[in-house]
């Protein structure tokens, strides 16, 4: 099916997410979604560490859901991911591409050499001789492994993005106040801010759910999996004992912390954006009372839970085949699949 509109693929640490859409003139309409877990390591950071785990997970995975279409629309991030805004000579499309590792060469903490750049346009510039929009460069290993991984699996990748701009396709709520979208993975947490669809910041974050779960069993000195339990079950509001809610409070503390401090910098900054609503997302979004908890920490800021299908249409069969429990882990691989094609 050439003409299929590509399947958004989201490869985190601890599984795999895809998500099938029929697209339309006015929307887009669900057809088909899929999740498999990964092995544990196979996926770190961002990085593939095991290949051939990865592209046997994605061969079972394609198999087993029946998708479409083989062609894919692939999202990456990692927390050496640089997304800055800046100003750039304003040349057509072909030029830019091939003026920018020049152009930016001094504002990267990576080598240029070893990155994958892009540029996204912030303003329409005209004839003005520069143009203002945030520049993206990202370790170019890898996303290539990771290409390489998807494409062993006899998937055609068409298009690589941008974890955190697919959140916001996907979850993003158009309105005067500026938005901060934050997507909990396993050991990466993607934060983008935006006014009304704008992206004014984004930032990866190297900690998750994995992170919080071995905080918690370091402090009450029990086996992971009891803490992963304790966490899933009770989380912020406790179990009844004073000590689990302490050690879950302070496991949650350093990702609090660095949100804080992100808005922080981006109220000061150049911008002066003030951050007045956040959207929760990802699996280590769900743990119970976390909403309440970084309300209470970021104080002025509500805090709410994402609906990445707002955007879906055709969704009745799909909750019928447990679409509901996928649903908080696919904003990223609903985002993608939303700007596939475009």
């Amino acid at each position: 099916m050439a003409g299929a509109t590509p399947i958004g693929l989201d490869i985190g640490s601890s599984s795999i997410r895809a998500v099938e859409v029929r697209r339309t003139r006015d929307d887009y309409s669900l057809s088909n979604f899929g999740q498999i877990p990964l092995e544990p390591g196979a996926v770190h950071g961002g990085v593939v560490q095991d290949p051939l785990a990865v592209t046997s997970a994605l061969k079972q995975l394609w198999a087993a859901s029946r998708f479409g279409t083989k062609r894919v629309s692939l999202g990456v991030t990692n927390p050496q991911l640089v997304v800055r805004e800046m100003s750039i000579a304003n040349l057509p499309a072909g030029q830019m591409r091939q003026a920018l590792p020049f152009q930016v060469k001094d504002a990267l903490p990576l080598a240029v050499e070893r990155s994958l750049l892009d540029f996204y346009p912030l303003e329409q510039p005209g004839d003005s001789p520069t143009v203002r929009g945030l520049l993206i460069a990202m370790p170019k290993d890898a996303v290539v492994g990771l290409v390489q991984a998807v494409e062993k699996a006899g998937l055609h990748v068409t298009g690589v993005d941008l974890a955190s701009f697919a959140l916001l396709r996907a979850a993003s709520r158009l309105d005067a106040q500026v938005e901060a979208i934050v997507d909990i993975g396993a050991d990466i947490t993607s934060v983008v801010v935006h006014a009304d669809g704008e992206p004014l910041f984004v930032r990866t974050l190297p900690r998750g759910g994995a992170e919080i779960t071995d905080s918690i069993a370091t402090r009450l000195g029990i086996p992971a999996p009891q803490a992963e339990d304790l966490k899933c079950r009770f989380g912020l509001h406790g179990d009844g004992n004073p000590d689990s809610v302490a050690a879950i409070t302070d496991a949650v503390r350093p990702l609090a912390s660095e949100l804080r401090s992100s808005f922080t910098y981006l109220a000061s900054g150049e911008r002066q954006k003030q951050v007045t609503r956040l959207a929760l997302s990802g699996g280590g979004a769900l743990m119970p009372g976390l909403a309440e908890h970084l309300q209470e920490q970021l104080g002025g800021i509500v805090v709410m839970y994402a609906d990445s299908t707002s955007r879906l249409r055709d969704t009745r069969r799909a909750r019928e085949r447990g679409f509901d429990s996928f649903v908080p882990s696919a904003a990223v691989s609903i985002g993608l699949t939303l700007g596939a094609g475009r």
